[in-house]
């Protein structure tokens, strides 16, 4: 049996007055998708810890009010190399600083009814609704070389 290089990350979704930053991808893996803000946990860091250094690596923001919604481990080829990810999901609802496109992220605000479903993860499109509307997710999804999805298996919570 292969063994499969793990990784945990996180996935940050910032919410306020009706409308939620999402951000496009603009180099690496994702590249041109948009998603929320976060990345790969380094060695000594909490999970919060991660998302809120990713966070101020990607749009200069620090959040500051914040919950954990979720979690989807991912059987995926991240970066040529097959790999288990794990991706810690968090609402943000409040944050310090000014929001600023980076090398690799260029933030957007999008209203909460017109997100970009068409140009972001086909997994995203099953959860997302659920997750700004108040739920939480977890769960596995599989995706192939090409980061099409090959099966998912998705639990919505209250």
């Amino acid at each position: 049996m292969e063994k499969l290089k793990k990784l945990n990350t996180t996935l940050l979704l910032i919410i306020k007055d009706n409308k939620i930053l999402l951000a496009e991808k603009k180099r690496g893996f994702g590249q041109g998708k948009f998603n929320g803000i976060g990345g790969k946990q380094d060695p000594g860091e909490t999970i919060e810890q991660t998302m809120i250094r990713e966070t101020q690596e990607e749009i200069n923001v620090t959040p500051i009010s914040y919950q954990q919604v979720g979690k989807i481990n991912f059987d995926v080829w991240y970066k040529g190399e097959h790999s288990d990810l794990s991706m810690n999901i968090f609402i943000c609802t409040d944050y310090r600083g000014e929001i600023k496109e980076t090398e690799e992220m260029r933030p957007q605000w999008f209203d909460l009814d017109k997100i970009p479903y068409d140009k972001m993860f086909d997994t995203d499109k099953i959860w997302f609704k659920d997750v700004i509307s108040g739920k939480k997710v977890y769960g596995t999804a599989k995706y192939d070389k090409y980061n099409n999805s090959v099966s998912k298996d998705l639990q919505i919570v209250q």
